[in-house]
């Protein structure tokens, strides 16, 4: 990797956070790399803390495309964005400085609230219900009416988002190679009255999904895009398809996505 690369570092300011990063930012500068102070003087942005606060440093620095993300976690911690620990730090130095890294992309999704407000996931956006009441949702793909929803809300989420929240709702976790997204049930009804699909379905890279919510009474969901909830109120549709932007994330050739699940969940 080229030794003059700019760093931009993503991590929460405290004193304990920046005593464990002083080691591998002095390591780093001897290397040759730029610590820069502004994520968008940089073509390498570093996060640390997790899977947590490599969401927020892609949301923050807007989903650049024209540099790439690395995710260091505690020492204590693994993640499915992150390849390195703060421990073992000098691993991921050395891989930098020998090219024994892969840069390898992400598919994102595009989210559309209101039909006015847009905005991009990386992991997953959710609708669900903010009162003591189940939420209703007509569900449209390609503007064709496929199913009402009743229940606790939806998830929709990227491949790499399907090892998430939508895995904790018996959804499948997807290969990040296929470009797809997946729809998933929390808590649907399903009776002689009401009756969904019953489990997720995954919806191909040229589908459109659109989430009409039904004016109920229940017309302030909670909509979380990624790990932040939106304040956005009165939500009548949240509309999404796949991005035709990808994240490009560093990894170790000898640490695939199958590699970190294994590690994660078996």
């Amino acid at each position: 990797m080229d030794s003059r690369s700019n760093i931009y570092f993503f991590h929460k300011n405290n004193q304990e956070t920046l005593d464990k990063l002083t080691p591998l930012v002095e390591d780093l500068k001897k290397h040759g790399f730029n610590i820069v102070e502004k994520a968008d003087q940089a073509n390498i942005v570093i996060s640390f803390g997790g899977d947590g606060e490599f969401l927020q440093a892609v949301r923050k620095s807007g989903f650049r495309q024209n540099c790439v993300y690395l995710g260091i976690t505690h020492s204590d911690e693994s993640g499915l964005y992150c390849d390195f620990d703060i421990d073992n730090y000098d691993r991921m130095v050395n891989s930098m400085m020998t090219d024994n890294i892969e840069v390898r992309e992400f598919p994102i999704i595009d989210v559309t609230i209101n039909d006015q407000t847009s905005f991009q996931c990386l992991n997953d956006v959710t609708i669900r219900s903010t009162i003591i009441k189940t939420i209703e949702i007509d569900v449209l793909i390609d503007d064709q009416y496929f199913e009402s929803f009743r229940g606790d809300g939806l998830v929709v989420s990227t491949p790499t988002g399907s090892t998430g929240y939508s895995k904790s709702t018996d959804g499948a976790v997807i290969d990040p190679k296929i470009p797809c997204f997946q729809v998933s049930e929390v808590a649907s009804l399903n009776n002689n009255r009401y009756r969904t699909l019953g489990s997720s379905f995954i919806l191909n890279e040229d589908r459109k999904l659109r989430l009409e919510v039904i004016q109920d009474g229940n017309d302030y969901p909670i909509v979380g895009l990624d790990n932040e909830a939106h304040p956005i109120q009165n939500i009548h549709s949240v509309s999404v398809e796949l991005s035709d932007k990808r994240i490009k994330t560093v990894k170790l050739k000898d640490n695939s996505f199958w590699d970190r699940v294994q590690r994660t969940f078996l």
